[in-house]
């Protein structure tokens, strides 16, 4: 069953995924990132080619020639047909193909709208059974 983590008061979620890709690509070898919309693919898009500073994280958009050899990919379709470790989501609502997968990072604003949609998640999960663990990262240093 899918582990889910709620990553919450998250000042910069772009940031905060950047990271999160880059664990996981190193412990998992592959990760889909979910967006929000096509503005959001196109800036995780453009932030991941310079983040990390000192590394390089291969990924791509999920119609891209080279997603069948590319660890990463970044996109707004609600449809996924590759490996299937770690998601992460930045969408409003739970990612129809979650369950696929063996992890599950939900990203969540500070923002009151982005914190609502949270709980909606946070609910629809729990009420399916999946193990829910939170991280608040305001209280992190």
């Amino acid at each position: 069953m899918t582990s889910i983590d709620f990553y919450t008061h998250v000042s910069d979620r772009f940031d905060v995924v950047a990271k999160l890709v880059a664990k996981a690509f190193a412990q998992h070898g592959s990760v889909r990132v979910l967006t929000r919309d096509a503005e959001s693919t196109e800036a995780l898009d453009r932030m991941l080619w310079i983040q990390p500073a000192i590394g390089f994280l291969p990924h791509c958009r999920i119609g891209s020639r080279l997603a069948a050899e590319t660890p990463i990919w970044i996109d707004h379709l609600l449809e996924h047909q590759g490996p299937a470790a770690v998601l992460i989501n930045l969408h409003d609502a739970p990612p129809p193909f979650f369950s696929r997968f063996e992890r599950l990072a939900e990203v969540v604003g500070a923002d009151e709208a982005g914190k609502a949609a949270a709980r909606e998640r946070f609910r629809f999960y729990r009420e399916r059974g999946y193990e829910l663990r939170t991280h608040n990262l305001s209280e992190r240093g």
